[in-house]
C-alpha cells in the first residue's frame, strides 16, 4: 500500500487486513522502490499524489524491477491519464473516494488475471528456495535438504518472513512489528523464538547456518557458504 495520507492508508490497513491480506505500506514512492525490491508482493495498491515522485513515474521504475499487479488508486479521473497509466503498466485503476469491498474486489480480479486461475480456484503456490531450505507460505510448509520441519506457528512466520528477504539484515523492531505485531516489546522474544528456530535448523547462534545475528542490528537468514 503506497499512500501518503495517513488517515486513508490506517483505514485501507484495517480493513484490508481484517479481510485475511497481510498488508505492508509506506508513505513515498521510494520507499515503495525499495520495499518491492526487496519483499515479494502479490500485488501494490499505489497513489499518485506522492510528497516525493509522482506515482506515474513511480510506476515506470517499478515496471523497471518488477512485473507485480498494480492497482492505481487517486482522486484524478481524467481519462487521457487513465489511459496512459494503463499502458504505461498499470493493471486497473480506481478512482477516489472509493469503498473497501470495491478495492477487494478489483484486487481479487487483477490476482485472478495475475495468477492465470477461475474464480474459486486455489491459487498456485510461490515457494521460497534458500540453500537447502524450501519454505511454502501458502501451505505453511518448510524443510530443510528435503526433511519436514516441524515448526510452531510462530517460527514458521518468523522463518517465512526472513526468507521473503535472503542476504537482507532485518532489524528487531521490524519483526516485532510484522511477524509479532507488536510496535514494541522484548528482544528477549525474539531471541528465544531464533532459539527454537535454530535447533530445529541443526545449529547454534555460535556456529550458525542459516540465521545470523547482527549484534544491536537485527537478523538476516542466507544459505550456508
Amino acid at each position: 500500500m503506497v499512500e501518503d495520507d495517513q488517515f486513508v492508508r490506517s483505514a485501507l490497513i484495517r480493513h484490508l487486513t481484517e479481510a485475511g491480506h497481510a498488508v505492508r505500506s509506506v508513505g513515498t514512492a521510494l520507499e515503495a522502490l525499495r520495499e518491492v525490491a526487496q519483499v515479494g508482493f502479490d500485488l501494490v495498491v499505489l497513489d499518485l499524489g506522492l510528497p516525493d515522485l509522482d506515482g506515474g513515474e513511480a510506476l515506470k521504475m517499478l515496471r523497471g524491477i518488477t512485473d507485480v499487479p498494480v492497482i492505481i488508486a487517486t482522486a484524478r479521473d481524467d481519462e487521457a491519464e487513465i489511459v496512459r497509466l494503463l499502458n504505461d503498466g498499470a493493471d486497473d485503476y480506481l478512482t477516489k473516494p472509493f469503498s473497501v469491498e470495491h478495492l477487494s474486489a478489483r484486487m481479487a480480479a487483477v490476482l485472478r488475471r495475475a495468477r492465470g486461475t477461475a474464480p474459486g480456484a486455489e491459487p498456485p503456490s510461490r515457494v521460497i528456495l534458500v540453500g537447502g531450505l524450501s519454505i511454502d507460505p501458502l501451505r505453511r510448509l518448510a524443510a530443510l535438504d528435503g526433511t519436514a520441519l516441524d515448526l510452531t506457528r510462530r517460527e514458521f512466520d518468523l522463518l517465512a518472513f526472513l526468507a521473503q528477504r535472503p542476504g537482507v539484515v532485518v532489524p528487531r523492531k521490524e519483526l516485532l512489528a510484522e511477524v509479532w505485531q507488536q510496535s514494541y516489546g522484548d528482544d528477549q522474544t525474539i531471541d528465544v523464538h531464533l532459539s527454537w528456530l535454530r535447533r530445529k535448523l541443526g545449529e547454534t547462534a555460535a556456529r550458525p547456518r542459516y540465521l545470523h545475528t547482527l549484534r544491536g542490528v537485527g537478523v538476516k537468514l542466507e544459505p550456508p557458504r
